[in-house]
Parts: C-alpha cells; sequence; structure tokens
C-alpha cells in the first residue's frame, strides 16, 4: 500500500489514486484530448528520441552542477496547441521527469488546472 497520488491524501491505495481522488482524475480526463490528438504520436516520438540522443542531460540540473539523464523533451514556451510552436526545436528543452514535472506544476498551477 502506497499514498494516493493526489498531493496531500494521506489514504493508503494498491496503487494510483483512493477511491474519493479517482473521480476527480476521471472527470479532467473526459475533456482532455488524446495524447496522439495533442501531436504527441509516433512522428513526435521518433523526434524525441533523436532529442534526447543529441541532448542526453537535464537541462535545469545541469544548471545545478548536476549531471542527471534526460527523458522528457519540454517545450519551453507551452505550445498549447499551436504546431508551429510544438515542432519548433528551438523551443525544446531536455529534462528529467522531477524537472519537467515541477516546471509543469509552475506553470500550469499543477498538472492539468488552469
Amino acid at each position: 500500500m502506497k499514498p494516493c497520488n493526489e498531493p496531500g491524501c494521506p489514504q493508503l491505495t494498491r496503487k494510483g489514486y483512493c477511491e474519493q481522488h479517482k473521480t476527480s482524475k476521471a472527470l479532467y480526463d473526459l475533456f482532455r484530448e488524446s495524447s496522439s490528438r495533442r501531436g504527441y504520436n509516433s512522428r513526435w516520438r521518433k523526434s524525441r528520441e533523436g532529442y534526447l540522443a543529441k541532448h542526453p542531460l537535464c537541462q535545469s540540473c545541469m544548471l545545478q552542477g548536476k549531471r542527471i539523464a534526460a527523458t522528457v523533451v519540454d517545450h519551453i514556451k507551452p505550445h498549447k496547441g499551436d504546431k508551429k510552436l510544438f515542432w519548433d526545436s528551438s523551443n525544446w528543452q531536455p529534462l528529467c521527469v522531477s524537472c519537467h514535472s515541477r516546471k509543469t506544476a509552475k506553470e500550469d498551477g499543477g498538472f492539468g488546472n488552469g
């Protein structure tokens, strides 16, 4: 058993979210387009792999003097559906999952929150 994935929720669950928070995440997903429809398709996956091969370290961690592998290609300026900005590689940066999550939460007020 582990704590619910909802920040601040102490309920223990076998995986993911507790019963109280399962529905709130499902409601959010009802209004969100699929990752493929948002542009994260096979073309993106190939571009992402190539970019990470050329930029293997997390940009944010390197600024702190740490050498951590990048696993996410982040859009520096959120594209918000703008395909030109989405594919502009000068708007990409390599990040580790932790740094990407922190950046997303800071910019968006948390995952999926406006």
